[in-house]
């Protein structure tokens, strides 16, 4: 009798939790954590609003704010408006990281996320089925601006997104385990002390219509095992001070393919080639940094 009671007052206790979580949350600049996160009377930070948000629901900033670090372990959706600053400035500690379950779909959009030259990693994706992140500004970190480092298949996509002024990799993509897919368009990467983009272990990333300029290297496949796959088109890789597009120097295999790109003044070659891998080129990508895949001549169409 006395655990079909105590079963009941557990499962009485929950329902009346999920019931206090709303499918929508706000947060503002002005808000106050203690608040029921409603439209009339909303949080002041993502991470007190995330406990009164169910899974799957979505927060969304009413007006400009900082709005905190936070750690997402379900399904989410963090939309910070358009054309205003919804920021998370940190020092010392990660922005934003996720570590999601196996069947969780999270989605930050309209986001600006400031390191302050001393935060670890803009974003890091730990686990989950799919991250997005769009129309995002990521800056001032030491390590990565988006670090996707996870230990099973899945799935990301970024989009309309800059990140800049990062002491590691603009993005890093790299699985233990799994296949990790990552989709790049329409993005920025810049003056980041590491690569624009690394395509690591286990990792199939896709470029499109993006940039990477000022970086030390631009676009990467450099995978320390196994191996990573990285196609590159409409894009181009400008004034980084080493390659704009390299393949190979780690354990594992690397292979770029190459359509429709341009790449401008890199300080030592346009493409280059290093062990364990290879650049496949449909030469019809122009080159003026030097360097050229499949032995074709530079400067020129390749």
């Amino acid at each position: 009798m006395r655990k079909s009671l105590c079963l009941f007052v557990f499962v009485v206790l929950a329902a009346a939790m999920m019931f206090g979580q709303a499918s929508r949350t706000w947060v503002s600049g002005v808000g106050d954590d203690a608040n029921p996160c409603s439209r009339t009377a909303p949080c002041k930070t993502f991470a007190g609003a995330i406990s009164k948000t169910a899974p799957g629901g979505e927060i969304d900033a009413l007006d400009p704010g900082g709005f905190g670090a936070l750690t997402i372990t379900k399904a989410i959706t963090i939309d910070g408006g358009g054309g205003q600053v919804a920021s998370v400035l940190v020092a010392g500690t990660n922005g934003i990281v996720v570590q999601a379950g196996p069947s969780d779909v999270v989605i930050l959009r309209n986001l600006r996320i400031n390191g302050i030259g001393s935060g670890f990693n803009g974003i890091r994706f730990l686990s989950g089925k799919a991250l997005g992140v769009e129309n995002c500004v990521i800056f001032g970190f030491t390590t990565n601006g988006i670090d996707l480092s996870v230990g099973a298949a899945a799935q990301v996509w970024i989009q309309g997104t800059t990140i800049a002024n990062v002491g590691g990799h603009g993005v890093s993509a790299i699985s233990s385990s799994g296949t990790l897919s990552v989709s790049i368009d329409r993005s920025h990467t810049q003056q980041n002390s590491g690569f624009g983009v690394l395509a690591g272990a286990n990792s199939k990333v896709v470029v499109t219509n993006t940039t990477a300029t000022g970086n030390s290297f631009g676009f990467v496949a450099q995978p320390a095992s196994a191996s990573a796959e990285m196609d590159i088109q409409n894009s181009t890789a400008s004034n980084n001070g080493n390659t704009g597009i390299f393949a190979g120097g780690g354990a594992g295999t690397a292979t770029i393919r190459v359509a429709g790109n341009s790449l401008f003044a890199n300080g030592v070659a346009g493409f280059v080639v290093s062990s364990n891998g290879s650049i496949l080129s449909y030469n019809n990508n122009f080159n003026s940094s030097g360097g050229a895949p499949s032995g074709a001549a530079s400067p020129g169409p390749q």
